[in-house]
């Protein structure tokens, strides 16, 4: 697709400086697009400004429909920038929202893990990767490869030669056993570290039940469930990769590449830029779409961004300050100028390619789901 100068600026736009700022966008725009709109508040937490955490959701079109696309954003707190983007573009005047049928409901969550989004971090107030954390809690879930590696990951100092360090130290890992067992031992989950990287936690935290009643309640009645979830980080630079990620009825795969096409990849099968993980979003609305006899069709909409050496270091310089400074110390550090450059990248033109590649995804979602 060829995008015009002003259509660059325009759709680079979007991004907003800050989750307050995000937030006001979202609201705005699904107001003005007809949506119903309701606030989780974060019982415990505020913003860097004193202001309120919120996962917001707006739902569109019949109150009870039997087909629904769901768009979350910001499950991994700083992809938040991205996802709030693609949601507020596809929510705009000529976006596929409101060219859509009249008999079709979309459900926007937007910022599904906002404390993650206003401290810029891709985990929650408790160090927890929502997206690993949709597990059975006090299970068999392990991972003793990450065990292995976690003393490695957690740096004890922050100066000019770590990068270098960690990024050597990571590749001669990489060279004796392969990048993609690395991945998968790092990226997979972990439920025994919590000053770790993609720590699962213990129990199901306030991000997890929040999208279990937002599920429960959006999406009852409906029997075709489309679900895209938004990252960013994995694969290259700018593309948009629809991951497999369920449902549960035989033919939920099938239907998917239907969907999607030939760009659909599957971790299980090695396909995908991303390994299998444990307890992601789409086990909550698998549950909830089990429930009322439906059918799901659900993916990880992956948008790359910086290498995978880079991505792993922006991650361990944010545990680093985390483990060592409050949220709003952390916020103010230089290196969370190394963190959003890995999830959200300042590059016009990578903002424009995923809002653009959000909107086509959604479009063929759209035809699936009411085809």
């Amino acid at each position: 697709m060829i995008v015009s100068t002003k259509e660059v600026t325009e759709m680079a736009y979007e991004f907003a400086h800050d989750y307050a700022e995000a937030r006001r966008k979202f609201l705005e725009a699904a107001t003005a697009a007809g949506g119903r709109l309701r606030a989780f508040h974060h019982p415990d937490q505020a913003g860097p400004d004193g202001g309120p955490l919120c996962v917001d959701v707006a739902e569109i079109g019949p109150d009870k429909p039997d087909e629904v696309l769901l768009v979350v954003s910001g499950t991994h707190g700083i992809e938040g920038f991205c996802g709030s983007a693609c949601q507020i573009s596809l929510l705009a005047d000529d976006g596929p929202v409101i060219s859509a049928g009249p008999a079709t409901g979309f459900v926007f969550v937007h910022a599904l893990n906002p404390f993650g989004f206003a401290y810029q971090r891709r985990v929650d107030d408790g160090n927890v990767d929502v997206n690993r954390n949709f597990v059975e809690h006090g299970g068999p879930a392990s991972n003793p490869d990450y065990d292995m590696l976690h003393e490695f990951l957690l740096t004890d100092e922050w100066n000019r030669t770590t990068p270098r360090r960690l990024l050597g130290s990571w590749q001669d890992l990489v060279g004796q056993v392969g990048r993609r067992a690395v991945q998968q031992a790092v990226t997979g989950g972990q439920y025994r570290h919590p000053d770790g990287l993609f720590y699962g936690g213990t129990r199901p935290v306030w991000s997890n039940d929040t999208l279990r009643r937002i599920a429960r309640e959006s999406l009852a009645g409906a029997s075709r469930v489309g679900y895209i979830d938004l990252h960013t980080g994995l694969g290259e630079w700018g593309q948009g990769e629809p991951i497999f990620r369920g449902g549960r009825d035989p033919l939920a795969l099938q239907r998917a590449r239907t969907w999607y096409g030939e760009a659909l990849t599957v971790s299980e099968q090695g396909t995908s830029s991303s390994t299998l993980i444990y307890g992601n979003t789409a086990q909550a609305v698998a549950d909830a779409v089990d429930h009322n006899g439906g059918q799901l069709t659900a993916i990880t909409l992956e948008f790359g961004t910086l290498s995978a050496e880079e991505v792993l270091l922006a991650l361990c310089a944010d545990n680093w300050l985390h483990n060592r400074f409050d949220a709003r110390q952390a916020l103010a550090s230089d290196l969370k100028g190394l963190v959003r450059e890995a999830f959200s990248p300042s590059d016009p033109a990578w903002r424009t390619a995923v809002t653009v590649r959000a909107r086509e995804v959604v479009d063929q979602a759209l035809r699936g789901l009411t085809g």
